[in-house]
């Protein structure tokens, strides 16, 4: 089959990690119950949230990185490298897991508080734990707030065979796609939890957005640049935004969502985000649109030292998501032994994102360590080679003078 996907330009693109830093330290924030610091965060301003942006941009980067991959080396050895980061994944979960439910029971037995077991969502440790940790081992068993990484394990465990389709065929592949998701959302379709209910992320809606960041990077933006710079897109996308503003402010106050129609009202609220609604992935595309027609690639403030740390979480993003989710559940029970004060709520998030962007600055100088230092050049060498340069004339002079000589004498 003819390649019809472009890849995107090489150098690094930290668009990608500013706004991956974005959604870490947003979903750190959103996770942390009763705390007025998470109203910064795009969840209350729209329909779509962290987790939209995080799925796209794991689309969008697993696409560029293994696409080249797979076309110079291969299918097998593309799909290889898919699967180890699959592994990588997974073995992060797992970590994660388990000193996760080790955190929450430590302090529901230290500080005599059974209510926390309930509210996480690991009764069941209790009941039947060899069970829940066999479930929890195969991504059905979920505590509260580890629901993104498991969905994110499954979109790239499948991704190999839609990466070699849509580089092949980029609209047809984003057309199943998008057939899938309605499909999923017409007959209900979801995978089963444990012990009893279904995936809060529906991988087979949320594949769209997974799917729609891995079209955008192989020549969807490009292809979609007369659309996404047309006025009349510019209208409606910042018209959609204002909708959504005012929609999801309704539900957020009750008096000022008494204002509007209850057909209105209901439609988006509450925010269908189990089966990814489809006003809720049209505000992100509308999004997406609106930065790819006002933050180029080479825009200067992306150099500005004020993103530096955001850039950085990002670009060190599954380390900083673990730390951060881990760091979410101390932050709200921080909160919960406490007054719960609006000091106490902007103290447990400023220093929950300096821990976060500490983990990002050490890792990253870490990683800088491993690499061996370039060997310096011999001393020696430069005047050595001066020297035999200068030698090398008288040598070529004399010569010839010995040599005639000799004959001179032999004659």
């Amino acid at each position: 089959m003819e390649i019809r996907a472009t890849l995107p330009p090489k150098g690094r693109d930290l668009r990608l990690d500013l706004f991956r830093g974005v959604a870490n330290w947003a979903i750190f924030l959103d996770h942390i119950p009763d705390n007025v610091v998470n109203w910064i965060t795009t969840r209350n301003y729209g329909f779509s949230d962290a987790a939209d942006l995080f799925v796209f941009i794991s689309g969008y980067t697993a696409s560029f990185v293994y696409a080249k991959m797979m076309l110079e080396r291969g299918f097998l050895v593309g799909a290889t490298r898919l699967m180890k980061r699959v592994w990588q994944l997974y073995v992060a979960h797992v970590i994660l897991f388990v000193i996760y439910i080790a955190a929450i029971g430590y302090v529901a037995q230290r500080y005599n508080d059974p209510d926390i077991i309930n509210e996480f969502n690991v009764a069941g440790l209790v009941d039947n734990p060899i069970q829940t940790l066999t479930q929890g081992l195969l991504l059905k068993f979920k505590p509260l707030n580890l629901d993104v990484l498991p969905l994110y394990i499954v979109l790239m465990g499948f991704f190999p065979p839609v990466l070699w389709l849509m580089l092949r065929r980029p609209n047809l592949t984003m057309l199943a796609s998008l057939a899938l998701y309605f499909a999923a959302r017409y007959f209900g379709w979801n995978l089963a939890a444990y012990p009893v209910g279904s995936w809060y992320f529906n991988p087979y809606t949320w594949q769209l957005l997974f799917v729609f960041g891995a079209w955008f990077a192989l020549g969807g933006a490009t292809g979609s640049r007369r659309i996404i710079n047309s006025p009349i897109t510019l209208y409606f996308c910042i018209a959609y935004l204002i909708f959504a503003l005012v929609m999801t402010m309704a539900g957020r106050f009750p008096e000022f969502g008494a204002l509007f129609p209850t057909w209105l009202y209901a439609a988006f609220n509450p925010n269908d985000k189990t089966f990814l609604a489809p006003y809720r992935v049209l505000h992100f595309v509308v999004l997406a649109f609106m930065v790819v027609r006002f933050v180029p690639k080479e825009w200067p403030g992306l150099e500005w030292p004020i993103f530096r740390p955001l850039i950085k979480c990002g670009q060190q993003s599954l380390a900083v998501f673990c730390v951060g989710v881990f760091l979410s559940f101390v932050a709200h029970f921080e909160l919960m032994m406490s007054s719960g004060s609006l000091l106490a709520q902007i103290f447990v998030s400023v220093t929950g994102l300096a821990i976060l962007c500490f983990v990002a600055y050490y890792i990253g100088w870490s990683k800088k360590q491993d690499k061996p230092l370039p060997r310096p050049a011999p001393a020696a060498a430069e005047p050595a080679a001066e020297k035999a340069a200068e030698a090398s004339p008288t040598t070529q002079a004399t010569a010839p003078a010995s040599g005639n000589s000799i004959s001179a004498d032999r004659s």
